[in-house]
């Protein structure tokens, strides 16, 4: 028998304990040997729950008992979180995580001791909730080169701009109808900024492309910039506003960036709406590929964490091949990355062809006073002097090609 303890018994937490019984017989046969719950973690009392008999207040009882094997860290945050963690590694347990924070923030570390202790730390869950993708990377595309990895990674935003698309509604409009569906926090600064996407997008480009990206290194924007108007000429071009995480090899540099993108129909990403996730992965010999889904929830996430728990579960006293580098990356700026950019500019069409040279897609009925038009293919820094030279820019969305 393989003794888990459950940290949290929230959203994913409790998920994770109604996979592991409603799903008993089958896990018990693929993880060739019953998996039981021998604690939960929480500071909160549950009356009437059938997990009063497995609920503890205190992590030293878990920690220190020899019996469990298997510690699922689904409380979210760093701290209490990575200390948690990492003295259950050091105890020789693993681990399993759904938390995208502690995974970018700690995980290079925690990968370490995890191999130097000959066990395992695992975080599928972290950057699609019940996606698969962080396996597919290790083990279905290992003969690929991967050259690309963009992805809508952020259900609350994608919801948001989607709504903001069909409905014509401004900004705080929809972030009052996410907050109140439960689809943002009441802070919802991680997901409006970026910052969630962010995460992310290092996680999965570390694995892709072998050395570990510091999150802090993405240059990110968020989407409280993007208005009403900006999605009428979207709609005019035929396309959708999404926040994308994105990362390219370019020769043997790599660039990571977060920033809100127009993305045409012929994209796989233009029709993932609502709160749906969506991550393309192109690699040199496979091509593209599409992995598309619930990227949060309980029983999607926690069905993603359990799928760890049975892979640790079979590999108890053996360190899988998953894990973080211990390698860093450098990043290529992206002021190097050539691309093209939506302008909204309050001027006229001789003017901006005067600095920015042909224009493509100019329109000049949408909002009074100013043009929205496409530029060519340039650098992100030549864009910027451009910009500064031609002055009135009243907004920028980067173009997915």
């Amino acid at each position: 028998m393989v003794q888990v303890a459950i940290l949290g018994y929230g959203t994913v937490g409790s998920g994770v304990y109604e996979v592991l019984k409603t799903n008993r017989d089958s896990i018990k046969e693929k993880a060739g040997d019953e998996i039981c719950v021998k604690y939960v973690l929480d500071l909160r009392d549950f009356p009437g729950d059938p997990v009063e008999e497995v609920l503890v207040h205190d992590y030293e009882v878990i920690v220190n008992d020899p019996e469990v094997d298997i510690v699922v860290e689904v409380m979210g945050g760093i701290e209490p979180a990575h200390t948690f963690a990492k003295r259950a590694l050091e105890a020789g347990k693993s681990v399993a995580t759904s938390n995208k924070a502690m995974v970018a923030q700690c995980g290079q570390e925690l990968c370490k001791i995890a191999r130097e202790k000959n066990i395992n730390f695992l975080f599928e869950a972290s950057c699609g909730g019940g996606i698969p993708i962080i396996r597919p990377l290790y083990h279905a595309l290992t003969a690929e080169v991967i050259d690309e990895i963009t992805g809508i990674l952020n259900g609350t935003t994608n919801y948001m701009l989607y709504k903001m698309s069909t409905e014509g509604s401004d900004f705080d409009e929809v972030l009052k109808e996410a907050q109140a569906k439960g689809y943002a926090e009441a802070d919802p600064t991680a997901d409006i900024e970026g910052h969630d996407v962010c995460r992310k997008i290092a996680i999965l480009s570390s694995i892709a492309y072998g050395k570990f990206i510091n999150y802090e290194d993405i240059p990110t924007e968020g989407i409280t910039k993007i208005t009403a108007v900006d999605m009428k000429y979207a709609k005019e071009l035929g396309m959708a506003i999404k926040l994308l995480g994105t990362s390219r090899r370019e020769g043997d540099q790599v660039y990571a960036l977060v920033a809100p993108y127009l993305v045409g129909p012929s994209s796989q990403l233009y029709s993932v709406n609502d709160v749906f996730n969506g991550i393309f992965v192109h690699g040199n010999m496979l091509g593209d590929a599409m992995f598309y889904g619930s990227g949060a929830g309980k029983l999607p996430t926690a069905s993603a964490v359990t799928a760890d728990i049975i892979e640790e579960a079979k590999n108890l006293h053996k360190n899988v091949t998953y894990g973080l580098s211990e390698e860093n990356m450098q990043l290529m700026s992206v002021d190097n990355v050539v691309g093209r950019y939506f302008v909204r500019f309050q001027g006229t069409e001789a003017e901006a062809e005067s600095v920015f040279g042909p224009l493509d897609h100019v329109m000049d009925q949408i909002e009074e006073g100013e043009i929205g038009f496409v530029t060519g293919q340039m650098s992100f820094g030549e864009y910027q002097k451009k910009a500064e030279e031609l002055g009135r820019i009243v907004q920028m969305i980067r173009v997915k090609d």
